[in-house]
């Protein structure tokens, strides 16, 4: 049988937050005896009422089922969006989402859906995370909670919450993974054209695109540059080239720009993405080091274990899928 998967509207939610998982959970299988496949899910969306609720971009949903005829599920997944974020709309929704809470295995709350789990009390003393810049309006609101304002998605119990939007699809990539293994969540990533796995304590945003918000001018441009070519030989002439300036007034630049030399910078990209490749994949340290630019597999241990204080292949037994 699907595992049932009920997703709660209200109105002013942010239409990703329930499109994202949604098309997750129905994209994933899982094989039969007999050759092919059946859905792994049952994704259905229920309300306080069967009117059609309005989200924040405009949006229509009618939602499947109301609070009183909703099926038992197995998760109960809680977007984000303005409405929730409204305390009057997240209280009139705890004693439901409460209620529910005894029955089902577990709850997940994507963005600032955290809001409306809060409200139920169930999350005191326990480690959550929200879109980075609602964080400090939740610390505020729910001081017993241990807000994590990096962290892409968390779970602290039978309770999971992640940072904004795209985070959503991230979080349920993982609980299809503990549901059903790495191969049914790496079937849906490649069936969304997605990241099979992000870690979950990774920061909600990148450094290109944070520096990028620091940066107007062509040091933007370059961030992105660096980015996507993190296994070439980067040299601060090859950034003085696409800047149009000298070596000596990119490294000047650079550093003025964005705290830090291009050297670090690089590197920092290199290792966080090490981090990444490392969790997500088989691949040998050899062909991640040469992926990522090193010289040698020797060299890249020596950055790895020097930036982390563990070598990579202790990294990936700790972190990685398995």
């Amino acid at each position: 049988m699907p595992r049932r998967v009920g997703i709660l509207l209200f109105r002013q939610l942010q239409a990703l937050d329930v499109a994202g998982p949604m098309d997750a959970f129905a994209a994933a299988t899982v094989p039969e005896a007999g050759g092919g496949s059946s859905p792994a899910y049952e994704v259905f969306t229920v309300a306080a009422s069967k009117r059609a609720l309005v989200a924040e971009c405009g949006l229509s949903l009618k939602p499947h089922y109301t609070f009183e005829s909703c099926p038992d599920m197995h998760t109960l997944v809680i977007p984000g969006g303005c409405g929730v974020r409204e305390p009057r709309v997240a209280e009139r929704l705890a004693p439901w989402i409460a209620e529910r809470a005894r029955h089902v295995q577990r709850i997940a709350a994507i963005c600032t859906g955290t809001f409306a789990l809060a409200a139920t009390g169930l999350l005191r003393g326990r480690r959550v995370t929200t879109h980075w810049r609602f964080a400090a309006d939740l610390s505020g609101r729910y001081p017993g909670l241990r807000v994590d304002a990096n962290a892409l998605y968390l779970k602290d119990g039978p309770f999971y919450t992640s940072a904004g939007i795209t985070a959503g699809i991230d979080l349920t990539l993982a609980l299809i993974e503990e549901d059903f293994g790495r191969a049914a969540s790496l079937k849906v990533a490649r069936e969304l054209v997605v990241y099979l796995r992000r870690s979950g304590g990774q920061a909600q945003y990148s450094e290109p695109l944070e520096f990028e918000a620091r940066s107007v001018d062509r040091f933007a441009d370059i961030a992105r540059w660096i980015a996507v070519n993190l296994h070439r030989k980067i040299t601060v002439e090859a950034l003085a080239q696409r800047a149009r300036l000298s070596p000596r007034q990119v490294s000047r630049r650079f550093k003025s720009a964005f705290g830090m030399t291009p050297a670090d910078f690089i590197e920092n990209l290199r290792m966080k993405e090490a981090q990444r490749r490392l969790a997500s994949s088989g691949s040998q340290i050899k062909r991640v080091a040469a992926s990522l630019g090193y010289d040698s597999a020797h060299v890249f241990r020596r950055a790895f274990e020097r930036r982390f204080g563990v070598s990579p292949g202790a990294y990936r037994e700790r972190f990685g899928a398995g």
